[in-house]
């Protein structure tokens, strides 16, 4: 598995400790950045990260800024991205399963580095159930196509 990994500069910390997790992990990811913590505008950085996913050379993203939100909006602003504001490892495992989302955001401010580790693995090792799903996501795509 490939992921696409980003934040802005409130989850940039946040993000580095991710990093060591998915290496320790041995999962492959790339850092689009940033690769400090000078300010920075987040809509940016869903943009890399979200392209990155859509172009197929990753499996799924990982985006985080102080309280999620933010990258949440930016991020599913992206045509056939579906992202994730996830604080708690219940929602890491049903975003997945019965949403199948393909970018997770973590608020870098609201939570601790074990819980993050512990989210994102959860988020990694779960699949999308589909079946009784599957309707509902076709309908988002409808919306998503409606352009509205």
């Amino acid at each position: 598995m490939k992921i696409a990994l980003g934040s802005d500069h409130a989850g940039w910390e946040l993000k580095e400790e991710i990093k060591k997790f998915l290496s320790l992990q041995k999962v492959e990811y790339k850092d689009f950045g940033p690769y400090n913590e000078e300010s920075v505008d987040y809509p940016d950085y869903a943009e890399k990260v979200g392209e990155a996913v859509n172009s197929g050379k990753y499996d799924r993203g990982i985006l985080i800024c102080g309280t999620g939100i933010g990258m949440s909006i930016a991020a599913n602003k992206i045509k056939g991205i579906y992202a994730a504001l996830v604080d708690n490892t219940y929602t890491a495992l049903y975003s997945r399963k019965h949403n199948n989302s393909n970018v997770l955001v973590l608020p870098g401010r609201l939570i601790g580095k074990a819980l993050a580790d512990e989210i994102v693995r959860i988020w990694l090792a779960s699949e999308y159930e589909g079946s009784r799903h599957e309707k509902r996501i076709a309908k988002i795509k409808t919306i998503e196509d409606k352009n509205i």
